[in-house]
């Protein structure tokens, strides 16, 4: 019971998380704000976006528990033991970057590096959950892939961001001008198709645990 509701509450902060950093996106770009209320709704919105950026990495082991734990998969416990080891790990940098307010560095590059990992192994292993390599459950095995896609979606959200940063510098520093506000609301609006898109995974994550098709 404890691991059900520990992997139904990463679907709760994910989601939930993701709606809170939409809406307070809206406020960024609303010109009538002032600079500081403006930046006040983006620390907000880097706050409150460290909730489905935690359950994104926390996703795969709490589900890979779950599972063993319900004999839906077989994996030996060291296994499991550096599963756990290694996206605490992971997540322990992705906080550590966070608390620094590092956008770039080693960090950042390790970082992504280790999404393109989780990405590739997520999809491989779906893959071979529906060809039949792996002896995967079908619910499992479309988890898996509804995960990668959700990593790979993140990532296209980050490239996205990158043309907002030089926008918001300049505002702090000079103000805001009708060509800065034009670039951040042409990012947050070009982001919003990947993030409504992995909202529309999580639902279908959520009746795959449910309904459990075999």
């Amino acid at each position: 019971m404890g691991l059900l509701l520990l992997h139904l509450l990463i679907l709760v902060y994910w989601l939930g998380g993701d709606i809170g950093a939409f809406h307070s996106a809206g406020f960024v770009i609303d010109a009538r704000r002032s600079v500081a209320e403006r930046m006040l709704a983006l620390t907000i919105l880097n706050n409150v976006d460290m909730a489905p950026g935690t359950a994104l990495i926390m996703a795969l082991p709490t589900g890979l528990t779950l599972a063993v734990a319900q004999s839906w998969i077989a994996l030996p416990i060291p296994a499991l033991v550096v599963v756990w080891v290694f996206f605490s790990a992971w997540l322990a940098l992705f906080w550590m970057m966070h608390i620094r307010h590092m956008t770039g560095g080693a960090l950042s590059r390790i970082d992504v590096a280790l999404r393109w990992v989780a990405l590739t192994g997520l999809t491989l292993a779906g893959l071979s959950g529906l060809a039949g390599i792996l002896r995967l459950p079908l619910f499992i095995s479309l988890k898996l892939l509804v995960l990668a896609a959700c990593f790979g979606l993140g990532l296209v959200v980050r490239r996205q961001l990158i043309p907002m940063f030089p926008a918001v510098r300049t505002m702090v520093a000079t103000g805001p001008t009708p060509g800065t506000d034009a670039v951040v609301a042409d990012v947050l609006a070009r982001a919003k198709i990947p993030v409504l898109t992995i909202w529309a995974l999580l639902l279908i994550a959520a009746w795959l645990g449910i309904s459990h098709p075999l």
